[in-house]
């Protein structure tokens, strides 16, 4: 199986909002229920597993129940860090049945604008490589922050990707991944990329991703983004 397994465990401090990021509704739809109906209406996903906020797991089940996400088979307890909720998440999917070789796209739950063809693209590349990652190359003029100071890096921007999610793996190699990481004391990796750059040798391909999917929303600004984003009308006259 292709399955998406979307974290939103996170209570959102950075937004500065009453209710975590994830459950907010905007435009009259919930943040987590725009991602859920991406891979909802991704014809290769077959099931959702979600990574929920402890104490939400109902709204979100009643969330999915009302707008129809037919997909999502399981939810499971987030945990003090995204590492630990992901991990989390694949012992979840291992304990009810999913095969070592069925492939799980991890995917911010707060990163609602994810295409189909980015989905379809992890799913083919994960298949061909065993390992993908959603990302851009750098446009910008890339500098590093040293003690409130602005420096140059020798690394040019031509290099440099801007990583969103999916990153994408069979289950096996998820839950070895991590169960290695605890057994070196590894614990607040940000993503799941990092964490397998930091622990195997692997090679992870990259999946093209898009300036809409780099939207994650994560502070004020990024709902007005998101808002306008949604309520745009496509420009018949642009190629495509």
């Amino acid at each position: 199986m292709n399955i998406a397994l979307i974290t939103a465990g996170g209570v959102g401090n950075r937004m500065g909002q009453d209710i975590p990021k994830q459950f907010m509704t905007i435009e009259n739809c919930p943040v987590i229920i725009y991602t859920l109906q991406s891979f909802q209406n991704s014809p290769e996903i077959d099931a959702i597993a979600v990574i929920c906020l402890k104490g939400w797991e109902v709204i979100l089940q009643s969330y999915a129940n009302q707008y129809m996400i037919t997909k999502l088979k399981w939810i499971f307890e987030g945990g003090k860090t995204n590492q630990e909720s992901i991990y989390n998440g694949i012992k979840g999917l291992k304990e009810v049945g999913c095969k070592d070789n069925d492939i799980i796209l991890v995917h911010d739950g707060v990163r609602p604008l994810v295409s189909n063809k980015i989905i379809s693209e992890n799913i083919a590349t994960c298949q061909k490589y065993g390992a993908a990652v959603t990302g851009l190359p750098c446009k910008e003029a890339i500098m590093e922050l040293v003690d409130g100071k602005v420096t140059k890096i020798d690394t040019p921007r031509e290099k440099l990707i801007r990583t969103q999610t999916p990153h994408t793996y069979p289950l096996k190699t998820l839950i070895k991944l991590h169960e290695e990481a605890i057994q070196q004391n590894i614990t607040e990796t940000v993503a799941s990329c990092i964490l397998m750059s930091t622990i195997t040798c692997q090679d992870q391909y990259l999946v093209l991703g898009s300036e809409k999917n780099g939207l994650k929303l994560t502070n004020v600004e990024d709902i007005e983004l998101f808002k306008a984003l949604i309520n745009i009308p496509e420009e018949k006259w642009i190629k495509k």
